[in-house]
Order: C-alpha cells, then structure tokens, then sequence
C-alpha cells in the first residue's frame, strides 16, 4: 500500500501547483495521478511478496487539455525517489522531449516543491563528432573526397557551402557557444551535411579518441548517470534495449518507465527489428570492400596481426558478390510471375504470401547468410583489433589514420551485419505462431532500377514483451490516442503488453459540444469514386471556408491534395500552403504570421498534420477531413498481418482497417481544440460515416462533438 506520507507529498504538490499557478483542479487529472500511484505502490506490494498484486503496467489515454506530463510528473518521481528506482520518460518527437525538459519539468520543479535532477538523453547520432569534423575540413583544405564506403548512397565531395558550415559549427564549439546537438543548431543542416561529421556507435572510438575530453556526446552522457529522471525518446529505449539494456540508459529492472505519446511505441519497434537489402547496392559494395580491404592491408602492413584477417576479406566479399548476382535473375523471375498474376498492372514489387519465399531464392539466402556470418566475424576481429591498436602509445601508425580507419570499418561492420540479418531472415520458415513479412520493392536508384529484399514482424508485441515488459520494474504508457473504437484490444495486441496490465480512460476538460461541432455535408458521391470525390470537393471548398480563419484541410492522399489545389480558382489558390512546397516548420510560421496579419489561411497537409501540429486558438478554428483515413492498402506488413488474421477466421477489416482509421480520425479531429478556450468546427466529407454499417462505431468513437450532418 502507498504510505501515508508518500501520498501527503503527491497531494501537497499538485496543491501547491494549483495555488501558484492559480489553476483549477482537472478531474482527469487526478485521475491520472491517482492510477499511477496506485499501480506503482503495488509493485512496492508485490516485492513485499504478495502474489495477487497487480501486474506493474498501465495504460492511459488521457485527453488533449488533461495535463498529462504534471499528472506522471507529480505521481511518479516522489515514489520513485523512496525505492530508489530510476525514471525514463519515453516521447516519440523531439518537440514534446524537448518541451518536457526545458519547459514542463523546470516549471513542475518550481511551483510544485518536489526536488528531483532530470537530464536529457539523445542518441549518439543527434551530437556533431568533433574528430569527424576536424577530418573533413582537414581533407576539404587538401582537395580529398571522403572515402566512398556505400556506392549505392555515394556522397558528392564536400561543397563551399558545407565547409562554411561546418567552419561555423567548429568556431561555436570553441567558443562555447554551441553544445554540439543538431536540434540547437540555429542554420539549416540537411541530412547528408550532418552525416558527414556525426558518428554511430561502430564508428565512435569512445574514450580512446584524443577529442574525447571535448566529445558532445559524452559531456552529454556524462549528466545521464546522477540524474533521477532521464527524459528520451522511443528510439532510444529500443536501441538501449537491443544493446541488453543498460548500455546507454539505466537498468530496466530498476527502471520506470513512461512512455508519453506511447501510441507510436509499437510502430518504432517494428522499424527497429525490420531488414532490408538492396541486391544491386550489395553488389557495388562488395566491390568496394575488396579494394578497401586491400588497401586497408598495405596501409596497416605494419600492424601484423591484423594482416590475416585482412587477407581474407577480399576472396570472401568476392565469394558474396557472385552470389548476389544469381539471386537478382531470381527475383526477377519472382517478379514477373508476380506481375503476370496480379490484376495491378502497375505493380512493381511483390510481397510473398504468409512470408514463405520461394525454394531457390532460399538457398541462395542460406549460402548468403553463412558467408555474411564469417563476413561479420572478421569485420568484428578487425574492428576489435584496431581498437586494441589505438591504446598503444607506441603504434607505429599514425593515431589519426587507425582513427580513420577505425571508423571506416565500423560502418562496413554494420552494413554487414544489416545484411547478414535479412538473409538469416530469408532462410527461416515459420511454422507456428506469427509469420514473418517478407516482400520485394522495386527501387528507382539514380536511374537505376534496384531490388529491394525486406523482413518484419507483421506486429512487435513478442519483441517487446522479451526486451521491455518482461524485464523492466514498471511502466506507464500515456497518449490522447490508444483506444480505436473505444476499445484498449488493438493496442494490447500491438504492443504485447501482459493480460494483467490496467487500462483507464480519463476525460478530457473540454466543453465538446460547445466548443466544436462536427459537420458532415451532404455530397453526390462517396471517396470510392476517387475523380468524382476530387471534382466535388473543389467544387464545395469555396463555400466551405472563411476568408478570414484560419483552416487545416487534410488528406490521405497526396495526389488527390494535388488536383483540388489545382482545380482551385486563383483568389482561394492565394490562401492556400501546401505541405511539399516549404519545411513543415516554415509553413507553419507562415500560416500564422498570415493569421496575425488578419488575412485567413489554409493548410493542405498530409497524415504527418494530423498529429503533433498545435495550432492554437485564432490559428485553426475549422479542421476539413477529406475522407476517412484508411492505411494505403498495399503496405505489406498491414497485409501480412490482414492475411494472417483471415487465415485465422477473423475479418482483417473490422478487426485493423476500420479501427485504425478510427484512430487517426481521432488523431486528425484533435487538430482543432488545443486549449479550454479554443473553439470551431470540423467538417468531413465522407459520406461513409453515415452511410456504412462501420461508419457509426467510428462515428462514435468520436469526441462528443455538437453533430450537423445533412
């Protein structure tokens, strides 16, 4: 049972939050505050030896306005404190994780009276490489290109405008003025300028780099250890997790988690345990790992030990090429079977059913993978080796080019492990339980078409159950969205999270059905006449906005965002900004510098507006929903796992597609009302809604919106 004390020191804290903030109590929130203390202090219970404690989990959707990071916050840190857990909150986007440090915790630890350190944690990959920039800029000044280690993903040499940047990174360093994380970068950096001077953990050479003193990454890390809470990302977990947990954030047994925005988790865990590999990539770059390797070998001739292994990574790489080249005339055939028997005549790739991959391609991923396997042995020697080689004070070989060196086969370890992976995936035909996804894309490459082999799990929830839930000492997940249909079953076979684990739903403190109404107009047709659909909607639009409000219209279908933006007249075209034709955040500054200039705006976006975009009060009063947001039905990890629940006896539609586009809808609607005070209308135009037997149970899964449907 939680102690008298603790519990005087939850319920004087938020007190205190209330009086100095002047803010009025949210029953969802103490809601909130209430489940969490209670599971954690049954954990207490349990390790006390009582077996019919609850299990360590909960999940809670918490409505937009609920206040969920003081809820977790306030209930959460003065138990953890008293057993002497750590905590870990857990977000999907660097906007909440960076929220939650500067500005929620500074604020709970100020009016709150609860005294606790907090630090952030990022991956390794968000922090500049000091000794990767000082060798770019070094070899810009000599006119060398950097070592081309990908031909499929070659980059160009470094441009004027790159090294005036990295100038400016090199000079902030030095200065101070700068910590080295790309999200405090204040200029533009795109992804291949970053890369080009960021590290991973096969490339890093940890505390053995003679920049370590002033490493970004480790000052940063440096703060993780004392701290009480640590706030991070979903990425990260996973990444910790697959590590054996520990390596980066503390133990998970004596770890709470929270896991804020957690409707993405299982979704970011099955990016993480899918393989892919491209079959003409693999080839150029096993031609450049021979020459690598030998030149590696006349480089390092010196360094003895190294020489044998080296020796044998040309003959073995050549031996992975050649095998390659058989398996592409293979997935050619694969493809142009799939092509014949398919009624898409526009279909490129081809996924297999159940997962099981044909007989001869098979065989081939056996021999693949046995040769990768040594492939990644050796590379694992080497990288290990080279490593031993920069402790040495009396290497004969300069400590800038064993660096170099070093950092160049982490890369080549990793890529070959990637490929070692999807291979091992190939060879293996499940025989009971969940199949795997396994699918073939066709990949326009620089002109070039490429074949593209991937593996998934159709769902995470055995992968987490293993690595997270089996393993940690309890955990919170939390999102506005978790329920599809108002229910937590989609969510609990998603994520795996045990039978025994609490759901609750806690209510939102918005006035629904004063402040918002949902319309649904009448229309000639339905969105399954997609050119009619696209006809109509231009046609109603003008009627359907404000000139002078604020609006976000969005679409499941970019081309059809497209043609009503160009079957708009000019006047209303003039208001609109369309998603594609400037940054996310520039777009956004723009629709609401055009809103404080009283002169309306219109957002068209796609699936990434209908969630994480905060638009506050005057900045969006209308939200317009093309139609309701069923998944692309040619994602082939959603029909491997539609083909697996039909062989099972169930129906893939009710039981994935509609509840699923439930919860986007869901998602998409929560775009207008982001505070108490905030107000408008959303408007829909699917007549599907009403007119479709599923249409009510997504219709009423919806907030309690005032309804207006003709």
């Amino acid at each position: 049972m939680l102690g008298d004390e603790l519990k005087q020191t939850i319920q004087r804290a938020y007190s205190q939050v209330l009086e100095n903030k002047q803010h009025k109590p949210r029953w969802g929130q103490r809601l909130m505050i209430a489940e969490i203390a209670k599971l954690l202090s049954s954990v207490q219970f349990a390790d006390e030896g009582d077996s019919a404690a609850e299990a360590p989990f909960c999940v809670i959707e918490a409505g937009t306005g609920t206040g969920k990071t003081l809820a977790y916050t306030l209930a959460v840190m003065p138990i953890a404190q008293a057993l002497g857990k750590k905590v870990v909150i857990s977000t999907a986007t660097v906007a909440l994780q960076e929220q939650i440090v500067y500005r929620d915790l500074p604020d709970i630890q100020q009016h709150s009276g609860l005294h606790f350190s907090f630090s952030l944690a990022k991956g390794r990959s968000r922090y500049v490489c000091l000794s990767k920039l000082d060798n770019v800029l070094i070899d810009a000044n000599q006119n060398k290109a950097t070592l081309p280690l990908y031909p499929d993903e070659i980059r160009p040499q470094v441009d004027a405008q790159s090294i005036e940047i990295y100038h400016s990174m090199l000079e902030a360093l030095a200065s101070n003025s700068w910590e080295g994380d790309r999200d405090s970068w204040s200029q533009q950096v795109d992804d291949a300028q970053w890369y080009g001077v960021t590290s991973d953990r096969n490339q890093c050479t940890g505390r053995r780099c003679e920049n370590v003193t002033q490493c970004s990454f480790f000052k940063a890390r440096e703060n993780l250890h004392n701290a009480d809470c640590i706030v991070t990302n979903h990425d990260l977990v996973l990444a910790d997790l697959a590590l054996g947990g520990g390596a980066i954030l503390p133990d998970p047994a004596e770890t709470i988690y929270i896991f804020d925005e957690g409707h993405h988790l299982p979704g970011r865990a099955l990016s993480h345990f899918t393989h892919t590999c491209r079959l003409r990539g693999s080839a150029k770059w096993l031609e450049q790992l021979q020459k690598m390797s030998s030149g590696m070998s006349k480089q390092l001739a010196v360094l003895k030990g190294l020489q044998k292994p080296l020796e044998q990574v040309p003959s073995l790489a050549e031996e992975l090429r050649q095998y390659t080249s058989l398996a592409q005339p293979v997935v050619e055939s694969v493809l142009e079977q799939a092509k014949k028997s398919s009624a898409d005549e526009r279909s490129q790739g081809h996924r297999f059913p159940h997962g099981v991959v044909p007989e001869q391609l098979k065989e081939l991923a056996v021999e693949l993978a046995a040769r990768y396997g040594r492939l990644v042995d050796l590379l694992s020697r080497l990288h290990k080796d080279l490593g031993e080689e920069l402790e040495d004070e009396f290497c004969e070989v300069p400590k800038t080019e064993l660096e170099g060196w070093y950092a160049a086969l982490g890369q080549l370890l990793m890529r070959a492990e990637a490929m070692y992976g999807l291979w091992l995936k190939y060879t293996i035909t499940s025989k009971s339980g969940l199949p795997e996804a396994r699918w073939i894309a066709v990949i326009d490459s620089g002109g070039f078409i490429d074949y593209e082999l991937c593996c998934s799990p159709i769902l995470a929830a055995e992968q987490l159950r293993k690595s997270l839930w089996n393993r940690c000492y309890a955990a919170v997940v939390t999102s506005a969205t978790l329920t599809a249909l108002g229910s937590f079953s989609r969510y609990g076979m998603q994520s795996g999270l045990p039978e025994r684990s609490v759901y609750k739903q806690v209510p939102s403190p918005f006035d629904y059905q004063n402040a918002a109404s949902l319309h649904v107009p009448s229309m000639p047709c339905e969105p399954n006449q997609p050119d009619l659909h696209t006809e109509t909607i231009i046609e109603m639009l003008p009627s359907l906005v404000s000139e002078d409000e604020g609006t976000l219209m969005l679409y499941s279908s970019r081309r059809q965002m497209q043609d009503v933006y160009a079957g708009l007249d000019d006047g209303l075209k003039a208001k609109v900004l369309m998603q594609g034709d400037r940054s996310k955040m520039e777009l956004l500054r723009r629709h609401c510098e055009l809103i404080d200039q009283g002169k309306g705006s219109i957002i068209f976006g796609l699936a990434s507006f209908a969630e994480g975009v905060d638009l506050p009060g005057k900045y969006c009063t209308h939200v317009i929903i093309a139609k309701i947001p069923f998944a692309v039905p040619d994602d082939p990890v959603e029909a491997a796992l539609a083909e697996w629940i039909s062989a099972g006896g169930g129906n893939p539609f009710m039981e994935i597609a509609v509840p699923d586009a439930a919860l986007r809808l869901v998602q998409a609607s929560g775009r207008l009302l982001r505070s108490e005070t905030d107000y408008g209308k959303i408007t829909l135009l699917d007549r599907r809604i009403v007119s479709k037997r599923y249409g009510k149970a997504i219709l009423d899964s919806l907030p309690p919106f005032r309804r207006e449907i003709a």
